[in-house]
């Protein structure tokens, strides 16, 4: 028996280690008995620093309602699969939980334990599922369509240049007024084509051997004058030794320039705005962090921005996005979102070989 116990303890100390649950036992006074390393690293705590701690202090700096752990549990209510979301130091995760009560011989509660799985890939994969087959509805639609509607559009703006040639000519000042009003809006619904084009599978896509550095280093230029114009400071963190990626370089271009736009105008005037660059070995990514210190995503807003034709911005077509992401996804990559408080980071995740 004594025998059997200190090998279940020692398969307890194990599993709490290597698991890749997030695995928390509570006592009855709802403290902190043991937790596992995952658990830690989502959770962004400390082993040492919460052990036999209560989850009230642990969880303190949180509204009661979004605590991981609730006083309930020691009542004995059970959690099956419960999906929750947690972000952790600009982190996102997704997570499904499971919990419930320990008892003794005599069935008196004498603790309880929570576990949960990091889903987040699942999710997001799924995500870009619907999201794929959208765009690709979209791109279908669009293919079919576009040369029908640029053929009137470039007879409608030649005559309408002829016609303001002629209003300067006669000195009509306001008819020209009108002509410029109408060539721009011509304008707009061309780069509306264009970017339907692009939800398509793009027909003159080059993949090659990309090296990331490079392709920031030509657009940092472009983004710093658009900085220049919001008053926002640009900072660039790179990284030596680079993995090169195979991708489209002009198309790469493309996502870093947008991503980059979208941060700038979001803070408004004033603010930092962060490209890092950073590589995960274990996963064979090589991760393009873009930060902002504008006002952040609303959560209920946060999970749609990649959704085709959803905006915010008043003369948006909420199609830029799509197109980033509908971009990486065609290279086996990746764009996730996290926002906390004030600022925003989105990270392009680009398989390298």
């Amino acid at each position: 028996m004594r025998h059997e116990l200190t090998l279940l303890q020692r398969f307890a100390g194990i599993f709490l280690r290597d698991v890749n649950l997030g695995v928390m036992l509570i006592n009855t006074d709802f403290e902190l008995i043991d937790i596992s390393d995952m658990a830690c690293r989502v959770l962004g705590l400390e082993r040492e620093k919460v052990l036999h701690q209560s989850l009230e202090s642990i969880f303190a700096d949180l509204p009661a309602e979004h605590w991981l752990v609730q006083r309930s549990i020691l009542d004995g209510m059970v959690v099956r699969n419960h999906a929750l979301s947690w972000t952790n130091n600009q982190e996102r995760y997704e997570l499904l939980v499971d919990s419930s009560v320990l008892r003794d011989e005599d069935e008196r509660i004498v603790g309880a334990y929570l576990i949960f799985k990091d889903v987040t890939n699942l999710r997001s994969l799924e995500e870009q599922v619907q999201r794929s087959d959208r765009l690709a509805m979209i791109g279908q639609i669009a293919a079919g369509t576009a040369h029908e509607i640029r053929n009137p559009l470039t007879s409608i703006k030649g005559f309408l240049q002829v016609l303001r040639k002629t209003f300067q000519e006669q000195g009509m000042e306001r008819e020209d007024g009108y002509t410029v009003v109408m060539l721009k809006e011509i304008n707009r619904i061309n780069e509306l084509v264009n970017e339907f084009l692009l939800l398509g599978k793009p027909k003159n896509v080059t993949y090659d051997e990309v090296d990331i550095s490079e392709v920031l280093r030509d657009i940092l230029p472009i983004i710093n004058n658009e900085a220049i114009l919001h008053r926002v400071v640009v900072q660039y963190e790179s990284h030596y030794g680079l993995p090169h990626v195979v991708a489209d370089r002009e198309m790469l271009k493309q996502v870093f320039l947008n991503i980059s736009k979208n941060g700038i105008e979001a803070m408004g005037e004033g603010g930092i705005l962060t490209v890092s660059e950073k590589v995960d070995l274990e996963q064979r990514l090589v991760n393009i962090e873009i930060h902002d210190t504008g006002p952040g995503i609303p959560a209920y807003v946060i999970d749609k921005i990649f959704d085709p034709f959803f905006t915010t911005k008043a003369e948006g077509t909420g199609l830029g996005l799509s197109v980033c992401q509908r971009i990486i996804h065609d290279i086996g990559g990746h764009i996730r979102v996290s926002s906390k408080g004030y600022g925003t980071t989105f990270t392009v995740s680009i398989p390298f070989p």
